[in-house]
């Protein structure tokens, strides 16, 4: 990376750090929230050899219109119209009730671009390798299964992304008993 794309991505993640200071993981140790963005970031770099600038800011900013009071406007203004729209992509509409959210999020898998792809498939790697080392606070093993089993529909209709993403996340079906 040269110096200007460095500058871009460290405040990138400055900006997200910033947007999800005060939020937690519902782990036992109440991690703090934004170490799934740099986490999801980190898993496309290293796990999926992903370099593309865009697919990295986009992955630290992913919840951040989602879970925050941050805007798309916000992101375009600081960050592009390429990232934002990876963002766009990825953001679920919380104005919607929860299994309609889940329905879209398999639905609109088969059809957003490669780079919002790469994002989610980083994503649910995370949130599942999270759940396969604890449960979360306040759920239950059954809801832990129908993530699984709900992940495994979305990461299906991801396929063709990145094959080193996409084998590391059937390994973790396999283990689930999901094929």
């Amino acid at each position: 990376m040269d110096n200007e794309a460095i500058k871009k991505y460290t405040k990138c993640m400055n900006f997200a750090a910033k947007k999800h200071s005060t939020q937690r993981r519902k782990d036992s140790e109440e991690t703090p929230y934004i170490n799934h963005p740099i986490g999801v970031a980190n898993i496309i770099a290293n796990e999926g050899d992903v370099t593309d600038l865009d697919v990295l800011m986009a992955a630290l900013l992913h919840d951040t219109v989602e879970d925050t009071d941050c805007s798309f406007d916000e992101i375009e203004e600081h960050f592009g119209a390429d990232v934002c729209n990876i963002v766009k992509e990825v953001t679920d509409d919380k104005s919607l009730p929860k299994m309609e959210r889940k329905r879209l999020q398999i639905e609109h898998a088969k059809t957003s671009s490669s780079k919002a792809k790469l994002v989610k498939l980083a994503d649910k790697l995370y949130n599942l390798r999270d759940l396969q080392r604890e449960m979360p606070i306040g759920w239950t093993k059954e809801r832990v299964d129908e993530y699984f089993i709900w992940a495994k529909k979305v990461v299906d209709n991801l396929r063709g992304t990145n094959l080193k993403l996409e084998t590391k996340l059937d390994e973790i079906f396999c283990a689930q008993g999901l094929k």
